[in-house]
C-alpha cells in the first residue's frame, strides 16, 4: 500500500497542471478531471520506490495516455447533433475558463496557433515545469528533439509577439 501522505503531496503539487494538460488533449474539463483521477488511482497502486525518482514524468505520461484514450474513444463514437452541440459548448467553456484565469491570454492565443507538437512541449515546459528529460519521456521524443521543438516554438512566439507590437504602434 502506498503512503497516503506521499500521494497527497503529489496530488497537491501536480493536480492543477495535470488537469490543464489533460483538458488541452480532451477539450473537456470533466473528462480531464476523470483522467487525472484515474492517474492518481494508478499512482496509489504503483510501487513508490519505482515511481518516486521520476514522479512528474510518470504522472504526465500516465495522464497523457489516459487523455489520448479518452479522445480516441470519443472520436469513435457516433454522436447525435444535439450531443455534438453539448460537447462543443463544454469544450468552449473549459477553454474560456482556463484562458480568462491566465494573465497571458494573448500568449495562450499565440501558443494555440503553433503546431500541436510545439504546443505540447512548450506547455509541458512552461506551464507544468517539466525538464527536457521529463518531457522527452512523456512524449516519447529524444531530448534533442524536445529542445529543438521548444526552440522553434519560442522563436515563432517571439515573432508573432513582435508582429502584434508593430500592429499596435501603426
Amino acid at each position: 500500500m502506498s503512503d497516503p501522505r506521499w500521494i497527497c503531496e503529489a496530488l497537491e503539487r501536480h493536480e492543477r497542471a495535470l488537469v490543464a494538460f489533460a483538458a488541452r488533449i480532451t477539450g473537456d474539463l470533466e473528462s480531464a478531471r476523470d483522467v487525472v483521477q484515474d492517474t492518481f488511482v494508478k499512482l496509489c497502486a504503483a510501487r513508490r520506490e519505482e515511481v518516486e525518482p521520476r514522479l512528474a514524468e510518470w504522472l504526465f505520461t500516465t495522464c497523457r495516455h489516459g487523455a489520448i484514450d479518452v479522445q480516441r474513444r470519443r472520436s469513435r463514437q457516433v454522436l447525435t447533433e444535439a450531443a455534438n452541440m453539448d460537447a462543443h459548448r463544454s469544450a468552449a467553456s473549459t477553454l474560456a475558463e482556463v484562458e480568462t484565469k491566465d494573465e497571458g491570454k494573448r500568449a495562450l492565443e499565440l501558443l494555440a496557433a503553433l503546431p500541436p507538437e510545439q504546443q505540447e512541449v512548450l506547455r509541458l515546459r512552461f506551464q507544468s515545469g517539466l525538464t527536457y528529460r521529463e518531457i522527452a519521456s512523456v512524449t516519447g521524443q529524444s531530448i534533442g528533439n524536445v529542445g529543438w521543438r521548444i526552440h522553434e516554438g519560442l522563436l515563432a512566439l517571439r515573432a508573432r509577439l513582435a508582429g502584434d507590437a508593430l500592429e499596435r504602434t501603426v
